[in-house]
């Protein structure tokens, strides 16, 4: 019996080079910005991930604000942060995990303020390249922010 929709037995497509999961730690430190936004950077340039540069380009952005959340509000009850790049056939999705059991709301946008900024900033990448971002517990009490986005942005 084939249900409709679906792929026949046998016939899926194979899975593209590019596409799998990636999960690695780092310390909640300043330092862990950069070095994690580096490698995100070559972990999708060298498993040639065909990504629009404007996506990858907001995507690291969005990488180095997620983590620099994590090390400034989370380091506290989360020694490291977890962070985990998706790649699928026509998507990215990173997200980053800390143990504080705390969940961020994207703050409206406030004139009088200097900081507060950085999910209302993941959101409007998200947004403007079609994707979509998140904040979900995990089962040990804590919280996985993340952020997802077609390969070639809205237009592609």
């Amino acid at each position: 019996m084939e249900v409709r929709g679906s792929v026949p037995q046998g016939q899926a497509p194979a899975p593209r080079p590019y596409e799998g999961v990636w999960r690695f730690t780092a310390p909640a430190l300043d330092s862990s910005v950069p070095q994690v936004r580096h490698a995100v950077r070559s972990l999708v340039r060298d498993r040639g991930v065909p990504v629009d540069g404007d996506v990858l380009y907001g995507l690291l952005l969005i990488v180095s604000e997620l983590v620099t959340n994590a090390v400034k509000h989370a380091a506290v009850l989360s020694p490291e942060v977890a962070v985990e790049v998706a790649v699928g056939a026509e998507w990215i999705r990173v997200a980053v995990e800390d143990n504080h059991p705390y969940r961020p709301k994207a703050l409206e946008n406030d004139h009088g303020r200097t900081g507060g900024r950085g999910l209302l900033l993941v959101k409007a990448i998200t947004d403007e390249a079609g994707g979509s971002c998140d904040i979900a517990p995990t089962p040990t009490g804590g919280k996985v922010i993340w952020a997802a986005m077609p390969l070639f942005g809205a237009a592609g």
